[in-house]
């Protein structure tokens, strides 16, 4: 897919509650030990917005994930949206682990990079992100307990990453 780079504030993001928790995302960083280069993994939190008077991006990632190392090697990542009817290709990125097989190419997608940052080509959406600020959630900071119950039972809190968003790429029609 041929892409039109736009700044981050032209990003038509007007229902991010339906780009990130309805449509979900892929996260993608680099990994050296692949021959693709690459990995990807399925989120369905995080937050777009201004951040330190930058436009920014904010995931998770759980400690246990094989994108999660990749993530903390890398300065940036990004954050590839494909709008709706993709749920199947999303199942299996989520409940797939990328240790064991190149995940893009069993679901017929291909890798690109920019300024050594891989992304999905077939994604509408692309963000490039430079880490800004990377932290845990933490048991003794969740103000409504109930969270812990639902989310946490195993104690794998997830790391939050503040991204600045450095790049769009938007796809032509």
């Amino acid at each position: 897919m041929d892409f039109l780079e736009i700044s981050p504030r032209e990003l038509e993001c007007s229902n991010a509650f339906n780009m990130i928790g309805k449509e979900w995302f892929l996260i993608c960083a680099a990994d050296a030990e692949r021959e693709c280069g690459a990995n990807a993994m399925t989120a369905s939190w995080g937050y777009l917005g201004n951040m330190w008077n930058k436009p920014s991006a904010v995931c998770f990632i759980r400690p246990q994930r094989y994108t999660y190392p990749l993530a903390e090697r890398a300065e940036r990542v990004s954050l590839c949206f494909f709008g709706e009817g993709e749920r199947e290709m999303f199942s299996y990125f989520g409940t797939k682990s990328g240790k064991d097989g190149d995940k893009a190419a069993a679901c017929g997608l291909h890798y690109d990079y920019i300024d050594g940052v891989p992304y999905i080509r077939e994604a509408k959406t692309v963000l490039i992100c430079r880490k800004l600020y990377v932290d845990d959630l933490r048991e003794e900071c969740f103000t409504d307990k109930s969270i812990i119950s639902s989310f946490y039972k195993a104690g794998d809190y997830h790391r939050i990453y503040a991204c600045e968003i450095e790049k769009v790429l938007s796809a032509k029609c």
